[in-house]
């Protein structure tokens, strides 16, 4: 069992399908923002640029699957997802604050000055909406919950 898993990672086919399931996440993203008109947040923003961290880690790997590239796409993807988690629980923190006051998310996106996502991709990257709002669920779970319990 623990060879067969082992051995996925030497499969471009395994690359190629997270990178397909981070795409398909995107697009998800996009669709609620864009055709359902839900506002992302800051928060979302965040969670948008890990999972896009996730996509471009398996891009090596997929490519060229060799050590080096399965071990740049294996930091990348555990970097992304564990910062990625990280904004979730925080993001969930926020919307389920008892003083909701106190539980706030900055306005404009903290990216880094050689590289203002927001500005140069502002449909993708750029937050119109409150983290403390809750506009969808499924299941009795938020956007965030579900980015903590799905990737």
């Amino acid at each position: 069992m623990l060879n067969k898993l082992l051995s996925l990672s030497t499969d471009k086919r395994a690359w190629g399908l997270l990178f397909v399931s981070a795409l398909c996440l995107e697009i998800t993203a996009l669709y609620f923002q864009h055709v359902m008109d839900l506002r992302p947040c800051i928060m979302c923003i965040y969670q948008r640029t890990a999972v896009f961290g996730v996509m471009f880690a398996a891009i090596p790997a997929m490519l060229m699957n060799n050590l080096i590239t399965r071990l740049i796409g294996y930091l990348g993807w555990g970097i992304s997802a564990i910062w990625g988690l990280l904004i979730a629980i925080e993001h969930v923190d926020i919307q389920t604050a008892v003083n909701p006051f106190f539980a706030t998310c900055e306005f404009v996106p903290n990216f880094p000055t050689w590289a203002p996502l927001h500005e140069w991709l502002p449909n993708i990257f750029g937050a119109t909406g409150d983290c403390g709002d809750i506009n969808w669920s499924f299941m009795d779970m938020t956007m965030p919950q579900w980015m903590i319990f799905g990737p």
